[in-house]
């Protein structure tokens, strides 16, 4: 970008001021103020979901309900998929912080891939509850089912499209500073969805059985 310059003059002195804008340093902590007010917007999404399912989750319209729905073992493991991606995700921001790029990038492929284990049992489990006829037109329990679980879901396959994105972009220009800062961005917004799953696993499967 080139640079915006003018002049004033007083008494016969002139002075130039030069504003050179695609190097001005990025505001301190600007992204993570930024960062935290989606959160907090996507914090209002997911109570609004929580809140339609706690009002039409016993509402089944004759059909199934959660009990002779829910595989909980299945669910258990896919909550380990995520947790553990968690774990892994925070080793990578460990070697982050010691400066390793290959170590960086080791912990963040298999947060990726606990990520990918999770999305493929969820949709296992959406096309299992499809095929035996529990689909969202089947009850209102169902639709906000779908509607809480598939939501998060799509927060995953996000995340894990943005954590590719990121791991090519250390790859490529290393841990600079606006790389860690991606970084740590994404490491709050992993952790947020770790958070709102436990909530999910509690609230909808847990309870739903029992």
């Amino acid at each position: 970008m080139s640079d915006l310059a003018y002049a004033t003059g007083s008494a016969g002195d002139t002075h130039d001021r030069a504003y050179h804008l695609a190097q001005d340093p990025h505001p301190e902590n600007g992204t993570a103020l930024g960062f935290w007010l989606y959160l907090m917007s996507d914090c209002l999404i997911f109570a609004a979901l929580f809140a339609t399912y706690g009002v039409l989750g016993r509402s089944y319209a004759g059909g199934p309900s959660g009990a002779e729905l829910f595989d909980l073992k299945l669910v258990a493991l896919n909550t380990g998929f995520l947790l553990l991606s968690s774990i892994t995700f925070g080793f990578a921001m460990l070697q982050k912080q010691q400066g390793k790029v290959n170590g960086t990038l080791g912990w963040l492929v298999i947060t990726g891939m606990f990520g990918l284990c999770f999305l493929g049992l969820e949709l296992y489990e959406f096309h299992h509850l499809i095929h035996e006829g529990a689909t969202p037109q089947s009850s209102a329990f169902l639709s906000a089912f779908f509607a809480l679980v598939g939501t998060h879901g799509l927060h995953v396959t996000f995340g894990t499209v943005w954590l590719v994105t990121l791991m090519v972009q250390i790859k490529k220009h290393g841990l600079t500073q606006a790389n860690n800062r991606r970084l740590m961005c994404l490491s709050m917004f992993w952790h947020f969805l770790d958070v709102v799953w436990i909530g999910v696993f509690t609230f909808v499967y847990l309870m739903g059985v029992l």
